[in-house]
């Protein structure tokens, strides 16, 4: 299956919003169905760095270990399920418009099922991230532009 994407322009440098989203903590905060987030490893965000997402579907909740398998500070990052039965693979990438004041944040997501995440995927993931992702990224605009972003 391809891959969802979609991009949204902040009015913040991409230093800031990189920033923003490398702390796993936030996902809550910008994403509909992120319950919790939570680093399992101290320091910095790096390469093989992992943390755990909680997401809510409906009325089940399910989680999901992702690991850091490359990061390009400021401008890109990619984000793979290790575990779980809906596997997330990210990919993001910021860049600068204009004077550097303002970004272009690009998200692209896809979906490996394990178990009873291959029935899952296309008939409910899918479809949710479809819908939720473009609200997801507006409100992580609102977040950033009007400085409510911790």
């Amino acid at each position: 299956m391809s891959r969802i994407e979609e991009s949204i322009d902040i009015a913040r440098p991409p230093e800031d919003v990189f920033s923003y989203l490398m702390d796993p903590g936030h996902m809550p905060e910008w994403q509909e169905s992120a319950v919790a987030a939570r680093r399992l490893d101290e320091g910095a965000l790096r390469v093989g760095s992992r943390f755990r997402v909680q997401r809510r579907f409906g009325r089940r909740e399910m989680s999901m270990t992702m690991e850091v398998t490359e990061l390009a500070p400021p401008r890109s990052w990619h984000f793979h399920g290790v575990d779980g039965p809906v596997r997330g693979d990210v990919r993001g990438r910021l860049e600068p418009l204009g004077d550097g004041s303002r970004s272009r944040l690009t998200l692209s997501i896809d979906f490996e099922g394990h178990g009873v995440g291959k029935a899952l995927v296309p008939l409910v993931v899918r479809p949710r991230v479809r819908k939720e992702m473009p609200r997801n990224e507006a409100h992580l605009k609102e977040l950033m532009e009007t400085g409510a972003a911790r």
